[in-house]
C-alpha cells in the first residue's frame, strides 16, 4: 500500500452504536479535515433489504468515511459492500469486535474471531465486489483463545485474502460472563500485542483502538503502528479533535475555536429542521464540546433541558454557548 494510503489512516474516529450517525460525523468533520470517520455498525440484512436511504444516506461533507458492516456470509457481504460503494462510501469495514448478544446471536462480530477462515473469505468476497478499500476491525482474541495465535492467524488470513488495513482494539472480549458495557474496560488492555503485530506485518497498516484518551496518547502510539482509532474521548470529548490536524498531521485546524466551529454547524442545523428533523436529534452530539472549561455544566444543562422540545430551533444553541461565554467571564 503506497505511504499516502496508509497516510489515510493515521487518525480515526471509531464505529460506536447510537454516536456516530451522520450528524455526529457532520460535526465531527468541522473539528478536524483529516479524520477519517466511520458509520455506526449496520448489517448486511439491514443494507439488503432494508430503507437504504435512511441507513446509508449522509452529507457529503463527511468525506472520507467508511461504512462498518456488521455480518458473516460471504455472498451477503459482497452485496452490501457494493451497495455501499456505490452510495459513495470511501471505505468498507468489518466488524470482528463487537461482543454483545445480539451480535454474536447473528453471528458476526467479535464471535467471529473463532472463524477466522469465514473471516477471509469474506474479506476476498468484498475485495471482488469494490473498488475501494477493505478493511476488518477486530480483537486480540475472544474468551479463552491465546491473543497470540489468534491474533496471529486472523491477521494472516485476511492479508492473504486482500484486506486492506487491520484495526486492532487492544483487549480480549469475553462473550461468556461479561457484559458489552464490561467488554470495554474489564479485559486488560495490551498495545504491546498490537505493537508485535504490527513488527510481524510491516506491509499491512495497523491502526490501534482502546482506551486512548487523548491526541497526546495517541502520538506516543504512532511511535510503534501506522494508526489510532478514538471512540469515547472523541465523541465524549468533541475538543480534542480540534487537536488532530495541527497535532497529527502539520496542519492548521478548520477552526481556531469551539465556538467558531459550532457557528460553522449553524447552517447545517437549519437546513435539517426545515427537513423535519428534530433539534435534539443533532445536539445530542454537543454536549460535550465545551468539557473542562468554565461554563461546560451551563452548556449542557441549557441543551439537555430545551433541546428536546419540539419547536427547538438553532436558538436554543445560540444561547447555550452564550452561557458558556458568561460563565467564562465570570471564572476570567
Amino acid at each position: 500500500m503506497q505511504t499516502t494510503q496508509i497516510r489515510s489512516f493515521r487518525f480515526c474516529t471509531a464505529p460506536m452504536m447510537e454516536w456516530t450517525d451522520s450528524r455526529c460525523r457532520v460535526f465531527h468533520r468541522l473539528l478536524t479535515k483529516r479524520a477519517r470517520l466511520y458509520t455506526e455498525m449496520v448489517t448486511t440484512g439491514a443494507v439488503i433489504h432494508g430503507d437504504r436511504q435512511r441507513l446509508l444516506g449522509f452529507d457529503a461533507s463527511e468525506h472520507p468515511v467508511a461504512l462498518q458492516l456488521g455480518g458473516s456470509d460471504p455472498a451477503a457481504l459482497a452485496t452490501a459492500a457494493k451497495i455501499g460503494e456505490d452510495f459513495g462510501y470511501d471505505e468498507i469495514n468489518l466488524n470482528v469486535g463487537c461482543p454483545s448478544d445480539r451480535v454474536k446471536e447473528g453471528r458476526f462480530g467479535a464471535c467471529l474471531m473463532a472463524e477466522p477462515e469465514l473471516v477471509a473469505d469474506g474479506v476476498a468476497a468484498m475485495k471482488r465486489a469494490v473498488e475501494i478499500p477493505v478493511t476488518v476491525k477486530c480483537r486480540i482474541g475472544i474468551d479463552d483463545q491465546d491473543p497470540e495465535a489468534a491474533l496471529d492467524t486472523l491477521a494472516r488470513g485476511v492479508v492473504a485474502a486482500g484486506v486492506d488495513a487491520l484495526i486492532v482494539h487492544a483487549r480480549k472480549a469475553w462473550l461468556n460472563g461479561l457484559s458489552p458495557k464490561e467488554n470495554r474496560h474489564v479485559p486488560p488492555l495490551d498495545y504491546d500485542r498490537v505493537y508485535r503485530l504490527k513488527r510481524a506485518l510491516p506491509d499491512l497498516p495497523i491502526v490501534i483502538n482502546g482506551g486512548i484518551g487523548s491526541i497526546a496518547e495517541a502520538k506516543l502510539h504512532l511511535a510503534h503502528v501506522d494508526g489510532v482509532m478514538l471512540g469515547r474521548a472523541a465523541y465524549q470529548e468533541p475538543w480534542r479533535l480540534l487537536e488532530v490536524d495541527p497535532e497529527l498531521f502539520g496542519e492548521a485546524a478548520p477552526y481556531a475555536t469551539m465556538k467558531d466551529a459550532l457557528e460553522a454547524l449553524m447552517p447545517y442545523i437549519e437546513d435539517q429542521l426545515a427537513q423535519g428533523v428534530r433539534l435534539h436529534a443533532i445536539t445530542r452530539h454537543l454536549i460535550g464540546a465545551y468539557q473542562g472549561v468554565p461554563g461546560a455544566r451551563a452548556f449542557r444543562r441549557y441543551l439537555s433541558e430545551f433541546g428536546v422540545k419540539p419547536d427547538a430551533d438553532a436558538s436554543v444553541l445560540r444561547k447555550a454557548m452564550v452561557a458558556v461565554e458568561q460563565r467564562a467571564a465570570e471564572a476570567a
